[in-house]
């Protein structure tokens, strides 16, 4: 199955350049070069079993747990400010601490998210048509998932959650006026959000310029630039890239394609790229091929939510969206995101083994 080798590749792939993001990094850092390949391959491995129990789990089951899942999602999302079990960096409180391993909460949320609107949007199909009863109660269900997030100052898992919840609404028969009119009533907000907090300015003033400020704001995407260009068209070598050497904040995790783009070059930066279209692609098809419609709206939302999150690392990674703090999909380090990646995969490819042909 290809959607299954896509996603096997790209994991495989990324633990590769995990450890050759990182390897210098943590030999200063931790006095262990493989600190960073160690956690990442044990990432993989779980997220590999994960994905192997969600294949054997019928899709249906998501059904019942739909709700709770969305629910416990939302309360996990709360205790990231709970003093001693909330875990903050950099000024944003994402995570919860756990033994060994702080696991991100808003990563799970997005598949809670897609779970409860899928067997939503079967039940109430019929009422997308109108406006109060069938639109505006996904909008205000999302927006106070959206302010929770915003809270945590993660606007980019904030920004993917209402594009997926979109995409979700328009498959399922959604007027258009209806999300273009909340489109409208929104930007007010939205330019709020990003006037009133200095260092989202910064971003702005940093995506439209770097180069007014490239000792800071400016610094991470002039040095993924560098990354970048440096690589040309095939690339310095694996391993032998040079920005990763404490030149490039967060090469092992937001900007592993900056890494991947010098050391593979224009050449390796197509093959990722075309890998992620192949996933979508024909985890479209297995969404349109679903026996029912609650298939047919999870595997659409696992695609788009897969696409989204690879698109707009990309865009960030080559200067073409201001920097969000999205990881790459099975490339980027850390365990939430992968583990929940590939464990949404394990679901996609379970609603492919009731469909119609070979995703």
């Amino acid at each position: 199955m290809i959607v299954l080798m896509m996603a096997v590749i790209l994991t495989c792939f990324g633990v590769v350049m995990v450890y050759s993001a990182s390897s210098v990094m943590a030999a200063k850092k931790f006095h262990d070069g493989f600190f960073f390949l160690k956690r990442q391959s044990l990432y993989a491995l779980i997220g590999f079993i994960g994905m192997g129990l969600a294949m054997h789990v019928d899709y249906h089951v998501w059904k019942k747990w739909a709700v709770p899942l969305f629910l416990g999602t939302f309360f996990l999302l709360l205790l990231v400010f709970v003093p001693g079990i909330g875990g903050t960096a950099k000024g944003a409180s994402r995570w919860i601490r756990l033994p060994g391993f702080n696991f991100q909460p808003s990563e799970l949320a997005k598949v809670a998210l897609i779970m409860y609107m899928a067997y939503s949007l079967e039940k109430r199909q019929e009422k997308l048509k109108q406006f109060t009863s069938g639109f505006l109660p996904y909008m205000l269900i999302l927006g106070v998932f959206i302010a929770v997030l915003l809270a945590q100052h993660d606007m980019g898992a904030a920004l993917t959650m209402l594009v997926v919840a979109i995409v979700m609404l328009f498959a399922a028969g959604t007027k258009v006026q209806y999300i273009l009119g909340m489109g409208l009533v929104a930007l007010p907000g939205v330019c709020y959000l990003v006037f009133t907090k200095a260092y989202r300015m910064r971003r702005i003033t940093a995506f439209l310029d770097p180069w007014q400020d490239p000792t800071d704001a400016g610094f991470q995407i002039i040095q993924s630039w560098l990354a970048l260009g440096t690589g040309g068209f095939f690339g310095q070598g694996l391993g032998e890239g040079k920005q990763k050497l404490f030149y490039l904040p967060e090469a092992h995790t937001d900007f592993i394609l900056s890494v991947l783009g010098e050391e593979m070059g224009f050449i390796g930066v197509i093959v990722i790229a075309s890998m992620f279209l192949l996933l979508v692609q024909r985890s479209i098809r297995v969404a349109i091929a679903a026996e029912d419609s609650f298939g047919r709206f999870l595997a659409f939302g696992i695609a788009s939510l897969l696409g989204l999150e690879a698109f707009i690392n990309m865009s960030v990674v080559t200067g073409l969206l201001p920097t969000k703090g999205i990881a790459l999909p099975f490339l980027s380090y850390g365990g939430s995101s992968l583990i929940i990646s590939l464990c949404a995969v394990g679901v996609l490819l379970n609603v492919s083994t009731r469909m119609r042909g070979t995703p």
